[in-house]
């Protein structure tokens, strides 16, 4: 069996994004509820998880993972309303509701 992972990323618009946290076990737990208390957006994935969770805290993504990475960032933003400058204009052109 497993031991469940939590891993944080961090990104600050301008470099790769980096391991900012990452736990296991029962402090993957504290991690994921204080996440959760935070309104901090959540993604399993086990797959990406398994490669990430061998990062070093600090360390940025490998550039293998830059597509996958930043198409979740994309996504979480649009969860939040929240969209990069010109494509709030696109959206409404294409009818998208935030």
């Amino acid at each position: 069996m497993t031991q469940k992972a939590a891993i944080g990323l961090l990104y600050d618009g301008k470099n790769a994004p980096s391991v900012s946290v990452k736990g296991f076990g029962v402090l993957a737990e504290e991690i994921l509820a204080l996440a959760k208390e935070k309104n901090i957006l959540i993604h399993q994935d086990e797959g990406l998880s398994d490669v990430i969770k061998q990062l070093e805290l600090g360390q940025e993504i490998p550039r293998e993972l830059y597509l996958i990475i930043a198409e979740l960032i994309a996504f979480s933003y649009v969860l939040q309303g929240k969209y990069p400058p010109g494509w709030q204009q696109l959206s409404n052109k294409l009818n998208i509701q935030a």
